[in-house]
């Protein structure tokens, strides 16, 4: 009596790698997306003097390092067992990027505040102007370690993972060799000839 294999694990299912990542990529790019600095000018440098910078402007490499996370994580869906190493080495390196960048916008606002200064009132030089950070550079620092976990993850979980053979070249069957091989070659004229009378130059029979 032959018995069905064990399921795998929730926590080892490609679709729950791919999907629990492709989050946290959405979720790191998504912070980008809102206030990380309130900044208050003084009143003299600029007509309107409270700027909202968003993360795209403080910290523009999160957005790129969450989009390449997003790619990676999908990528996994289909690919081979050697191509699963290289994405989970990318999403390490996405991951560490987008905390690296989160924290230096963390430890230096003034900075991270510089490009929207700068717009406001022509020089980036922000002495005397009141930063306050939001929740979102700390957020993004969260996802950015959660997704380098998330490589780690990905490399464990993907060992059990079957390789799809949907596009593997299938062998001829010997019926098809041998009726490849009987038909007879065919020329430019022939073909030519044929066309000419309305008949298929690709049939034989």
């Amino acid at each position: 009596m032959s018995t069905k294999p064990a399921a795998a694990p929730r926590w080892r299912r490609k679709s729950t790698v791919v999907l629990g990542t492709v989050l946290l990529g959405a979720a790191a790019f998504g912070t980008t997306t809102q206030t990380w600095l309130d900044v208050v000018l003084p009143q003299a440098a600029v007509e309107t003097p409270d700027i909202a910078v968003s993360g795209s402007d403080a910290a523009t490499a999160v957005t790129a390092f969450a989009v390449v996370a997003l790619a990676a994580a999908l990528a996994a869906s289909i690919a081979g067992k050697v191509a699963r190493w290289v994405i989970a080495a990318v999403l390490l390196i996405a991951g560490v990027g987008i905390t690296a960048a989160s924290v230096s916008v963390i430890a230096d606002p003034a900075q991270g505040a510089a490009g929207a200064v700068g717009k406001a009132i022509g020089v980036s030089n922000s002495a005397g102007a009141d930063i306050t950070l939001t929740a979102m550079p700390y957020l993004a620092a969260a996802a950015g370690v959660l997704i380098a976990l998330a490589a780690v993850w990905l490399a464990v979980a993907a060992r059990t993972w079957a390789v799809s053979r949907r596009y593997a070249a299938q062998p001829a069957t010997g019926a098809a060799v041998k009726e490849k091989s009987t038909q007879p070659p065919i020329d430019e004229i022939d073909s030519w000839d044929r066309l000419t009378k309305g008949e298929d130059p690709t049939n034989f029979r």
